[in-house]
């Protein structure tokens, strides 16, 4: 009788473990590699569009992890720096890459610009084959007629071709410009506006995710993420 539990007991420690390796297979991690606008700057965390995309994905009964890799201030150099480390130790489902504005402000090279975040997309797809890519693209506030704004603009879309992959055409879409969804600064958005800010990420992201969902492995039903 003492063997037949601990038959008992075992397998069903083999079948959790199974269960536990097959839910770890549905978990979606999305990694939002950005600047203060994905870093939520003068607000907390909690507040910004990547815990507000999970919010959404915990509504949508989806299996997640949403990684906020914002670093205010950063450009795409200092973004390729520290990509490396945030590839490593799990599977990354989707990469939301929303660099490029701090550069211009700077102004970086629209090539070197350009090549930095080509940088980003080939090592992340060299790391994970199966990766879903969304650029987000930005917009400088200065006069159109000007080759480097118009040029910068122009550069997402550009890439998002070249690339095939997803595209947000421009992030801050709706918020840009209006003080009423802005801090003091006008420049970064506050709680109101980043919420705007994950409405355009998930105009974007919600159909890569149905298709990711329906993946033989995922097939059945997704459990809510805490």
């Amino acid at each position: 009788m003492q063997g037949a539990l601990v038959a008992v007991v075992g397998l069903f420690h083999l079948q959790s473990a199974l269960a536990a390796k097959h839910d770890a297979s549905r978990v979606i991690t999305i990694l939002a590699l950005g600047d203060s606008l994905t870093a939520g700057y003068g607000l907390s965390r909690k507040q910004a569009y990547p815990a507000l995309i999970a919010e959404k994905m915990r509504s949508a009964n989806y299996q997640f992890e949403v990684i906020n890799a914002g670093s205010s201030g950063d450009t795409t150099a200092e973004g390729l720096r520290r990509l490396p480390p945030l590839l490593r130790g799990k599977k990354i489902d989707v990469l939301i890459l929303a660099l490029g504005i701090n550069d211009a402000f700077r102004g970086v090279p629209i090539e070197q610009i350009r090549a930095n975040l080509q940088a980003i997309i080939d090592r992340t797809r060299a790391r994970h084959a199966g990766v879903s890519i969304i650029i987000a693209g930005m917009q400088l506030p200065l006069s159109s007629s000007d080759d480097y704004v118009r040029s910068f603009g122009e550069m997402f879309g550009v890439l998002a071709e070249k690339n095939r992959t997803a595209l947000i055409p421009y992030l801050l879409e709706g918020v840009g410009g209006d003080p009423e969804l802005n801090q003091p600064d006008r420049v970064h958005p506050n709680a109101v506006g980043q919420r705007v800010l994950a409405e355009n990420v998930w105009r974007v992201l919600e159909p890569i995710l149905a298709k990711i969902s329906r993946t033989p492995e995922r097939r059945s039903t997704p459990k809510p993420s805490s």
